[in-house]
């Protein structure tokens, strides 16, 4: 079965979601087997995205918080942070359309985080845009 790439973002969100779960309750987790749990076949578009939003992290938040006024990037629920973070490193380290990883934010955005948070990941994103 082929899976859509909002499908497979979807997922990716939530593993990461999971990871910043255990990471705050200081609970060991191996990021293959994350992986494993949430998706039904092997698949390297999520590899990618989540072992790219867990290597670049700081680097991701940082971007996040230059662009946030009076904001950080922890004072969002956590499945903002990491739709956020996935976005960014779209933007950032592959070649997906600006205008694909912004609409995919947002669809996620509204799908799992309230309406101010759906405006800031707008937010963040388009500053992000207009300085590359």
């Amino acid at each position: 079965m082929a899976y859509t790439r909002s499908y497979l973002r979807e997922k990716a969100m939530i593993i990461i979601y999971q990871i910043s779960i255990d990471e705050e309750n200081k609970i060991d987790y191996d990021l293959d087997a994350k992986i494993r749990e949430n998706l039904e076949v092997d698949n390297e578009f999520v590899k990618e995205i989540v072992y790219g939003v867990e290597t670049y992290k700081d680097e991701l938040d940082k971007i996040a918080n230059k662009h946030m006024v009076d904001w950080d990037i922890n004072r969002i629920d956590k499945t903002g942070k990491a739709i956020l973070e996935i976005a960014l490193f779209e933007l950032k380290y592959t070649d997906t359309p600006e205008v694909v990883v912004i609409n995919e934010a947002i669809e996620l955005a509204k799908k799992y985080s309230d309406d101010s948070v759906r405006k800031i990941i707008n937010a963040v994103l388009d500053k992000v845009i207009k300085e590359m």
